[in-house]
Order: structure tokens, then C-alpha cells, then sequence
């Protein structure tokens, strides 16, 4: 049976443990906890906000990862050990998206290298990816701003192959068929188009077009979902 002492229990709260000073880590978890806010800053803009949950997360991450690292101090066995503690948690939660777990990984490389105490790369590392997703966003953003989300019911004795095409041609830039759904037994067709408007103030002419075409159905368009990107 292990005793505890006076002078035992004393050296429980005490920082002597390798390189693991106070000093240190205060430091350290406070520059985990600045760059965490810059990625959750980064990272939460965009045409869908993050949640706050997620920011949040995105904040805390990079500290955490760093008190691990800074406790295990090239102990094999509690590296192991931490290991095998972080095997039994089962992460449950929706599917994330591309740039969501990008910065996840973001996040944790953050928190390794505040842990190792290399708190300029850190830094470094961390604005300049920030800064590349930032110029990346923005052109993909202005890219894709006149894009549009068209859904076109239609009835099953039209032909969706060329039945718009005349009004596309007069109304967009581009248009793709993205998809064809059938409905209502089969006696309706859901069509889903990406389009570009040559004239966003026209829009409302070219449904009107459409909707002469389709028998008055229902039409829809806005922005764009886009699915593709979910890891």
C-alpha cells in the first residue's frame, strides 16, 4: 500500500516534471487558445455559418491537444497509454464537410506544435493556411456568385432533353442538367439544373417563361446546395 506524506502530497502541485514549468504552460495554452480563435474565425466564414458548438470546438481543440502532448513529455508509456484512453471514445456526430475537417486537422496540428513547445511555427504554420483557405474561399465565392439552384417539375409527355433549351439559351450563361427524379407515380418529372443568369433582374421573366412551358408546375430556384463535398 502506497503511504502519502506531507512532502508527497506538496509534490503533486508542483511543476517539476521534465521541461513542464508553469511558466510554460500558461504560455503555451494561451497561444493554443489565440491561434484556435483565428481558425474558428477562418474557418466559421462562408455562405453556411458554423455552429457554436463547432467554434467552439475549433477554440478548445488546440489547447487540449497541447496539454496532452505536454503530459506525455516522451514518456513511452504514458504516450501509450493515452493512446489506448483516446481508442475507447467514439466520436458520434453528422458527417462533416471538407473544410470542417480540414480544420479539425488544423486544429490538432495547432495544438502538436504548442505542445512541443515550437509556438513560432505554430503561428506561422497556422496563418498561412488560414491565409491560403481565406484567398481560396474568396475566389471560389466570386466565382460561383451567379450560380443558381433551378428545380423544374415538368409532365411525363414533355421531353426534358430540349424542351427549355430556347429559353436557356436566352436567359443563362450556362446551364447543366444535374438531375432527373421522377414523382407522383411516375407521371411527373423533377428536373435539378445549375444555372448561370446572364441578368439576375430577368429572373423572374424567365420563370414566367418556364412556367408556361411546364403547365404551370412547380419551379423553384435559389442558391445552391452542394452535397459534394461531405468526407
Amino acid at each position: 500500500m502506497t503511504t502519502f506524506t506531507a512532502s508527497t502530497i506538496g509534490d503533486l502541485f508542483t511543476f517539476s516534471t521534465g521541461s513542464l514549468t508553469l511558466t510554460a504552460l500558461l504560455i503555451c495554452t494561451g497561444c493554443a487558445l489565440v491561434l484556435g480563435a483565428i481558425i474558428a474565425f477562418v474557418f466559421g466564414q462562408g455562405e453556411k455559418k458554423n455552429s457554436k458548438g463547432f467554434s467552439l470546438t475549433l477554440i478548445l481543440l488546440p489547447a487540449i491537444v497541447q496539454m496532452v502532448i505536454m503530459l506525455v513529455n516522451g514518456d513511452v508509456g504514458t504516450g501509450v497509454a493515452v493512446m489506448g484512453a483516446f481508442g475507447l471514445v467514439r466520436f458520434r456526430s453528422a458527417p462533416g464537410s471538407a473544410k470542417e475537417i480540414c480544420a479539425i486537422f488544423l486544429a490538432m496540428a495547432a495544438g502538436l506544435a504548442c505542445g512541443t513547445q515550437h509556438l513560432a511555427v505554430a503561428f506561422i504554420f497556422t496563418v498561412l493556411i488560414c491565409a491560403v483557405s481565406f484567398i481560396i474561399s474568396a475566389v471560389s465565392k466570386s466565382t460561383a456568385s451567379g450560380e443558381k439552384s433551378l428545380k423544374i417539375v415538368i409532365p411525363e409527355s414533355l421531353d426534358y432533353g430540349n424542351v427549355f433549351n430556347d429559353i436557356f439559351k436566352r436567359y443563362t450563361e450556362s446551364c447543366e442538367l444535374e438531375e432527373v427524379k421522377t414523382t407522383n407515380m411516375g407521371s411527373l418529372y423533377k428536373l435539378s439544373y445549375t444555372v448561370v443568369l446572364k441578368d439576375a433582374a430577368k429572373e423572374k421573366a424567365m420563370i414566367d417563361e418556364l412556367r408556361e412551358r411546364n403547365g404551370n408546375l412547380e419551379i423553384s430556384c435559389g442558391r445552391p446546395v452542394n452535397d459534394k463535398e461531405r468526407l
